[in-house]
């Protein structure tokens, strides 16, 4: 391909043995180009701490520590054996490392209190299958990555709450001082977490259940009992009444802490679950919640939305003619040459397979189908390398809906599918309805 542009979003740099490289390389190169990431390999302990050195991105860096047996000391003491200490030492300082180890190892307590001591990101026991592995790391990739901002809606706590230091950890707070109301409001803004004062709990206990039980409840939101203090009858009535936990009102910033530990955690699932793992963009899940929350956007400031749903052209061909694996770099590409034409509070999803929708603010249908046809047009002109000395250019076809014309996020996935389905059998690469 003649794209400059990297291929996979990401990188682990891997330092391991020269047999462990050679019997897995293939399989855990297959299973992270999938995830979006890339691993360079390295025997050499220098060339590994190079490589560290020089990074500037979000990588991971992955240290096997069965490796030291195959490398030498230089302390002229006739090793032959790279002690533990001595690889600590030359590790570039402020970055943080994956180990890998021996279930010998992984016994042995004293040393998992040395990695951990050691700028460790995480450990690992050996075997270990290379899917498994590669899932563990994106799973880390998802976790050093800050992610969106993390809604809270708090009832009855006025004042007992710093506001505006979770704000600064991007953990967005709206009071609510209505117990009754409070499903209505938790409909409306969908908050990832909803922090109950004790006392409104006690005037009305149903309320998580009322919370909960609603069929549109968030799986990830967490309902959380805020006490004023230790009341273990009162800690049962709650949990059984469906609060995830219990918060106390105590030191103002261990209660941020901990309000800011629970987001963190709150954004690496919903991470999981609303992200597509090849590409990570937003995936059907992801990408319902999100356009809900565009359209209360829209409503509320009088906004237009534009709709489109894209389509690689052909896709079934480019599989069977040349493997499943040149499609991949095809979606990566198509990825790629879209992100750029998307502003700060647009929307892009792989809604699946070779389907990808995008939302964009603030856009009429005319002003979308402009946008839409730059990205058709930039697509197109990426030379995919399919043989030796040959090329070949592929295409998309985009369908159209906007808001307010159509209500509600089904709706304008529906009109703009039959807007593609349109474009498809008017002959392709081209987007509808045209202006």
């Amino acid at each position: 391909m003649t794209s400059d542009a990297p291929l996979y979003r990401h990188r682990v740099h891997f330092l391991s043995q020269n047999f462990f490289i050679k019997d897995h390389r293939a399989e855990l190169l297959l299973h992270a180009h999938k995830y979006d990431f890339d691993i360079v390999f390295y025997s050499e302990l220098a060339q590994f701490v190079a490589a560290v050195g020089l990074d500037t991105g979000a990588s991971l860096f992955v240290i096997d520590l069965d490796a030291l047996h195959n490398m030498q000391s230089d302390l002229g003491d006739g090793r032959k054996t790279l002690m533990l200490g001595e690889l600590l030492a030359r590790l570039p300082p402020g970055r943080e490392y994956v180990y890998l180890q021996s279930a010998r190892q992984g016994g042995r307590f004293l040393l998992q209190q040395r990695l951990v001591d050691s700028n460790c990101l995480a450990y690992a026991e050996k075997p270990i299958a290379n899917d498994v592995l590669v899932d563990k790391l994106f799973n880390l990739f998802v976790q050093k990555k800050r992610g969106d901002t993390v809604r809270l809606v708090a009832l009855g706590a006025a004042g007992e709450l710093d506001d505006a230091a979770l704000l600064r950890q991007q953990v967005e707070v709206i009071h609510h001082k209505e117990a009754t109301t409070l499903h209505l409001r938790v409909k409306e803004l969908q908050p990832d977490l909803v922090l109950i004062g004790d006392s409104e709990f006690v005037r009305l206990d149903a309320i998580a259940r009322v919370l909960r039980k609603n069929i549109e409840a968030d799986p990830v939101r967490e309902t959380v009992l805020l006490q004023r203090s230790p009341d273990p009858a009162l800690t049962r009535r709650a949990l059984a009444s469906g609060f995830d936990a219990i918060l106390h009102r105590s030191d103002l910033d261990l209660l941020t802490a901990q309000l800011v530990n629970r987001a963190g955690k709150i954004r690496v699932n919903k991470d999981l679950i609303g992200k597509d793992r090849a590409t990570g963009l937003l995936n059907k899940i992801g990408l319902q919640r999100k356009t809900q929350d565009l359209i209360r956007q829209a409503t509320q400031e009088n906004k237009p939305l534009a709709f489109a749903v894209i389509d690689i052209d052909k896709f079934k061909t480019i599989n069977d003619t040349w493997g499943h694996h040149f499609g991949d770099i095809v979606i990566k590409r198509l990825c790629l040459s879209l992100a750029p034409h998307m502003g700060e509070r647009d929307l892009l999803s792989r809604f699946g397979g070779e389907e990808f929708v995008a939302v964009f603010w603030d856009c009429t249908l005319p002003a979308a189908w402009q946008r839409l046809d730059a990205m058709r047009q930039a697509f197109g002109a990426i030379a995919f390398q399919v043989g030796r000395a040959e090329t070949r250019c592929f295409s998309f076809s985009g369908g159209l809906a906007g808001f307010p014309e159509q209500r509600s996020e089904n709706e304008l996935f529906l009109r703009a599918d039959a807007m593609l389905y349109t474009a498809k059998e008017s002959g392709r690469n081209r987007i509808c309805p045209a202006p």
